[in-house]
């Protein structure tokens, strides 16, 4: 009896709970919305709401971005300037980095007034010298042992840059200048005597393989001595009168010989009228180019123009020839170093160093 009545006790709490379940469906199915398109609307509504207080900070007004971004990009200038100025102003760096930010930026290694010599050009003087013991001498500056090599190459590079500042103020000065066509034409006029190679290319490669440098390089360091050329020839007025009066003479029929043992300033031709001691061929690289140029446009007896060859004056003449070879005089007259002009101007112009070499 006692089984048979739990029997149905289990039963009927089982019926009891089916139905108390079924209850509850019917009560949530009664209260689940219906579906329309109000009820789409206010779902997605309620959805993107809770979504923009996460997209709220990516929607801040234009100003706040362009003055973070402002912010980022001083910073980051601050940064690369100070690295920059320690590396200049405290490690001395020549690396290819720094050469290339010093072209751009206009880092300063000394002035004088307003006047700027920038650390580009002291690096274009120093980096070409070390170039050239590093490749042709096999010399490793980061050895101490080359530490007063680096010295010595160092002064000379900052001598230079500050000599090529005075020029520059001395040709400004009396209104001198070189054009980018006289540089070329001076190019020209050199690989036309294969004093630079048969071409571009094989002179490009000397450049580089010697002295680092590209053409355009080499192009800046030539106008840079034509010009000291062309200041010394403005104001050397005293060799350019004392040759215009030989040759005023030796076209009035004076001797040669007579005017070369008197005026000229080539201690080895000098005492002999004249004469090269040797024959002259046409392959001949002991003169310069603009003399054997003119020697062998001229005729036997006949005297050339005065001729400048950027460091002297010279007056030529022929005295024989015999097939690819002549004999001829010369008479010399040296123009004065541009050391001696550069001593006027470094007096009122003063130069302070930014850097210890």
């Amino acid at each position: 009896m006692k089984k048979s009545n739990l029997i149905f006790n289990f039963f009927s709490n089982l019926v009891k709970r089916s139905k108390d379940a079924e209850q509850k469906l019917e009560s949530t199915v009664k209260n689940v919305p219906k579906i329309t398109n109000n009820t789409i609307t206010d779902v997605r509504e309620s959805i993107l709401k809770d979504a923009r207080k996460y997209i709220y900070p990516l929607k801040h007004p234009k100003h706040y971005i362009v003055r973070f971004s402002i912010f980022l990009v001083s910073l980051g200038l601050i940064f690369f300037l100070a690295f920059s100025s320690v590396e200049i102003y405290v490690f001395q760096s020549s690396s290819d980095f720094i050469y290339g930010v010093s072209d751009i930026l206009p880092f300063p290694v000394a002035y004088s007034g307003t006047s700027l010599i920038s650390y580009h050009n002291y690096l274009f003087e120093l980096r070409r010298n070390m170039h050239y013991f590093e490749t042709q001498q096999q010399i490793n500056f980061s050895e101490s042992i080359n530490s007063n090599l680096l010295s010595h190459l160092k002064t000379e590079s900052m001598n230079q840059v500050v000599l090529n500042f005075y020029v520059k103020q001395l040709a400004k000065k009396y209104n001198v200048s070189v054009s980018t066509q006289e540089v070329n034409n001076e190019i020209a006029y050199f690989q036309s005597q294969n004093r630079l190679g048969s071409n571009i290319s094989v002179l490009e490669n000397v450049l580089d393989n010697f002295w680092g440098w590209s053409l355009s390089d080499f192009k800046t360091e030539l106008k840079n001595e034509l010009l000291q050329q062309k200041v010394v020839y403005k104001l050397d007025t005293q060799t350019v009168s004392l040759a215009n009066n030989v040759y005023s003479q030796l076209i009035k029929g004076a001797d040669f010989a007579t005017l070369a043992s008197q005026y000229s300033q080539d201690q080895n031709t000098k005492n002999n009228g004249g004469q090269y001691q040797n024959p002259i061929l046409q392959t001949d690289r002991t003169l310069p180019p603009q003399v054997m140029a003119e020697l062998f446009r001229l005729k036997v007896g006949q005297l050339s123009p005065i001729i400048n060859t950027g460091y002297t004056l010279e007056i030529l003449k022929v005295d024989s020839i015999s097939g690819p070879t002549l004999t001829a005089s010369h008479i010399q007259f040296n123009l004065q170093s541009i050391n001696n002009y550069v001593k006027m101007v470094s007096v009122t112009h003063k130069i302070h160093y930014l850097i210890k070499y």
